[in-house]
């Protein structure tokens, strides 16, 4: 079976971690001794029910506040998918967390309430969704018991949405009517919502199309390591280990090395030491090369045909995760992949407004959480595609060297 990750992301209070428990719940994933502790731990002891919420939030502070803090990770599957889910806090203080979880999701399922519609904490996520490129989106317009299953309350929230859709340029949107707390259209249709004709939530999960997830069009492969025995038996043996990020590689492929930007072709492809005729992303290989070329860990291995090369200077989105604000001058570690170069801020051209998507000019710093369009120029060459054309070579992360702390998750433009 085929995996789905997908994230849940919207306001506090929107019925996040209830309706991760809920799907979880109904669709009988929870362990016996699991679901008794949680019953013991419940706060809803005196009407009989079990605080579903509990079963993601794991963390001390996070069931004394009744708040998600981290991203917590569960794991189910059914008799068609499996799934890995990431629930995402709401807080406007911890949408960095957000933003590091959904970075390799297939599908986000943005939560509204009801009763509020769209928040200023759901259009950030929903910006955050767009820049990250993620193929699926579902809009869970859930507490709809609280609105009497309103059909004009949904109708009002699915126009309003739309238009924020439209102006982020965001595909693929699914709206769904639900009640975490009542299980109202999460595995079952709801009888109390005869005027919705769509699929149930884990219906849908069950059947969306994610095949497109992997990028095997673009060849991208980073040398994590060299590998030279230098043993009598292997006295000429040297292979370059990494992860295929995109792509395929096959045994005479003409490639070319950068960023020196040397020309080879693959002698070999190997797979936990066995010979292969043909590898593709992500599985993680060895190459081994016709020539001799001095080749380093974070170089890149792309084939000769690829209309890529390397450069010094890059547009980049960032998200700010740090509380230290970022201003135009500063320095700090590039992590791309493999690849770990220093960096300095030449520009920072304009932060997006989260709640009128405009861009703000004459940028002076940027706080956390916030989202800045800026130039860098990294000291050596790095080798980096568009977010918007591949994902798992078009991100890379900001890292501050005096304290290691992951800065900003970086986009390049």
């Amino acid at each position: 079976m085929d995996i789905l990750r997908f994230i849940t992301a919207g306001s506090v209070d929107d019925g996040k971690s209830t309706l991760i428990g809920r799907l979880l719940y109904d669709s009988k994933n929870i362990l016996a001794d699991h679901l008794e502790a949680i019953e013991k731990s419940t706060k809803n002891k005196d009407n009989g029910e079990i605080d579903l919420a509990l079963l993601t939030d794991g963390l001390r502070a996070e069931r004394e506040q009744g708040i998600t803090i981290d991203v917590a990770y569960r794991y189910f599957s059914t008799d068609k998918r499996k799934f890995i889910i990431a629930d995402a806090p709401g807080h406007v203080q911890y949408t960095r967390n957000m933003i590091t979880g959904a970075s390799n999701v297939d599908l986000a399922i943005v939560l509204i309430d009801a009763r509020h519609g769209v928040a200023e904490q759901t259009r950030r996520h929903s910006i955050i969704t767009s820049l990250l490129g993620i193929p699926h989106l579902v809009v869970a317009i859930n507490k709809i018991d609280l609105v009497n299953y309103s059909q004009d309350v949904y109708n009002n929230i699915v126009i309003e949405y739309s238009k924020l859709a439209k102006q982020l340029g965001i595909k693929n949107v699914t709206y769904i009517p639900l009640s975490a707390l009542n299980g109202d259209n999460i595995v079952e249709k709801s009888l109390l919502t005869p005027w919705y004709d769509g699929k149930p939530l884990l219906e849908f999960l069950e059947e969306v199309e994610i095949e497109n997830a992997v990028n095997h069009t673009h060849s991208r492969f980073q040398v994590q390591y060299v590998i030279r025995p230098q043993t009598e038996a292997l006295h000429d043996y040297r292979g370059y280990a990494g992860k295929i990020t995109s792509g395929i590689y096959k045994k005479g492929d003409k490639v070319k090395i950068l960023p020196a930007g040397i020309e080879t072709t693959i002698d070999k492809i190997e797979i936990a030491g066995i010979e292969v005729a043909e590898a593709f992303a992500p599985q993680s290989v060895t190459l081994l090369l016709t020539d001799d070329i001095d080749i380093s860990r974070g170089d890149a291995i792309v084939k000769s045909t690829e209309n890529i090369t390397a450069t010094n200077e890059a547009d980049v989105l960032f998200c700010w995760l740090d509380d230290k604000p970022l201003q135009n001058g500063n320095k700090y570690l590039l992590q791309h992949n493999n690849r770990s170069v220093r960096t300095v801020i030449k520009n920072l051209a304009y932060k997006i407004d989260v709640n009128s998507l405009e861009h703000i000019e004459d940028v002076q710093q940027v706080k956390l959480n916030e989202i800045v369009r800026a130039s860098i120029k990294t000291a050596a060459p790095i080798v980096f595609d568009s977010y918007k054309n591949n994902r798992s070579n078009g991100a890379a992360i900001l890292i501050d060297e005096t304290s290691n702390a992951t800065v900003a998750a970086v986009l390049f433009q």
